[in-house]
């Protein structure tokens, strides 16, 4: 497997307030790609105040001591470009895309929310309603729900177990003092990495960051992650939906793991992409799955692997029995080279495709610094790829897919699995 790869024009810069800023020179395009990366998430919450980091992120696009909310949108509107937000576990970015003439402008508009956001009273009370109306989608979307479940259900103990969204109980009684403590002390200069890619200057970039991030938004303390203890329980969650849907998973490495990268391998060959084993199996010979995949979900020192599927009621127990089939027989049974190389090669080229977007160059910078402390080059995870061998996936599948050891969650309306917990 020989792949040549021309490495990243990136620069580093750490400001002297403790900002961190990232930028990779792109010149074959005319855009780019601009993020305000906080490193704070749910994790870093408690149950009393979960949600507050999403709640946060919805708030700071409700008007600044300049701008109203409407006048945050259109200036970077009428230029062509446009402002977006996401809030995860462990960190929220706020980013802009546009033409390389308006990078000045979207990094203007972006440090004035950040630095300061009015939180108006009528403002909390208002996105509180749309947030909770965000919510009831998620109780709404069996996909989404069965996740956030899962998640709540494996992690039970730890941070990691409180929903991004948060809680009805907590949206309502949000009020700007609360807004105001958990900024002062998470979305400080120091939990701060700006990262831009496309066609853009590094000195333009340190020069804007000097210039519109003048209010002094201090140092944060240094957070001590607790260790995640797997709680293995399986729930049934009832719910009136035409289609059973479930997942079989267990926790595994996270991205501070270079094994991480092989299980991606793993998870490759048994369920992503319409040639993998349980696609091919369930889907296509068998017609009883629309949705059949496996999914890696990644935190710093924690993932969750596994499978998820959707089928009607009187298919699902032949579906967690071809399944459970397929376990077996990617442990008993060593992958073939050419399956393994098929493997291999469908994520690498996707990973490679991926970049020829400035926003996903971006966003993997930004995760990189966020979870490495470098920009970690492509042709490193490739290394490790390339690596990988028939008997490490043989003693991936023996270590992740120990039937004693999965947690079994299900959602419908008749449990015929798993006995009611929820």
């Amino acid at each position: 497997m020989e792949i040549t790869i021309k490495p990243l024009d990136v620069n580093i810069t750490q400001l002297q307030n403790g900002i961190t800023v990232v930028t990779e020179m792109i010149p074959h395009v005319k855009s780019f790609s601009l993020g305000f990366w906080f490193n704070v998430g749910s994790r870093l919450e408690s149950p009393e105040n979960n949600g507050i980091s999403h709640f946060i992120e919805h708030m700071l696009f409700k008007g600044t001591k300049k701008r109203s909310a409407r006048k945050i949108s259109e200036e970077i509107e009428e230029l062509g470009g446009y402002l977006n937000a996401f809030t995860s576990k462990e960190h929220t970015c706020f980013y802009g895309r546009g033409l390389s003439s308006h990078l000045e402008k979207t990094f203007e508009v972006l440090a004035d929310m950040v630095s300061e956001p009015l939180f108006k009273s009528s403002d909390i009370k208002n996105e509180s309603n749309v947030v909770i109306d965000e919510l009831d989608d998620i109780e709404d979307n069996p996909e989404e729900l069965i996740f956030d479940r899962f998640e709540n259900i494996i992690f039970k103990g730890n941070k990691l177990e409180l929903p991004i969204i948060g809680t009805k109980g907590n949206l309502k009684k949000f009020k700007k003092r609360d807004l105001d403590n958990f900024m002062k002390k998470h979305y400080t200069f120091d939990n701060l990495y700006i990262v831009a890619s496309g066609l853009i200057q590094h000195k333009d970039v340190v020069k804007y960051a000097y210039k519109y991030l003048q209010k002094d938004l201090g140092k944060c303390e240094k957070t001590v992650l607790e260790p995640v203890t797997p709680h293995r329980q399986n729930l049934y969650i009832n719910k009136e939906t035409q289609q059973t849907h479930v997942i079989i998973g267990n926790t595994t490495e996270g991205y501070c793991s270079k094994r991480r990268v092989e299980i991606s391998v793993l998870s490759n060959i048994l369920g992503e992409g319409s040639s993998s084993r349980l696609f091919q199996n369930l889907r296509e010979k068998n017609g009883i799955a629309y949705q059949i995949n496996t999914f890696l979900n990644s935190f710093y020192d924690v993932s969750t692997f596994g499978v998820y599927f959707s089928t009607n009621d009187k298919t699902t127990e032949k579906a967690l029995d071809i399944i459970r089939k397929e376990f077996v027989k990617i442990k008993s049974k060593k992958v073939t080279e050419k399956e393994l190389n098929r493997s291999k090669e469908y994520i690498i080229g996707n990973m490679i495709m991926s970049m020829e977007s400035t926003n996903n160059r971006m966003m993997r910078i930004g995760q990189s610094m966020i979870y490495y402390g470098k920009v970690r080059p492509m042709t490193e995870t490739i290394r490790i790829i390339g690596n990988v061998t028939p008997k490490m996936i043989q003693e991936l599948a023996h270590e992740l897919l120990n039937e004693s050891e999965l947690v079994n969650v299900m959602l419908s309306a008749k449990n015929k699995l798993l006995k009611k917990a929820a």
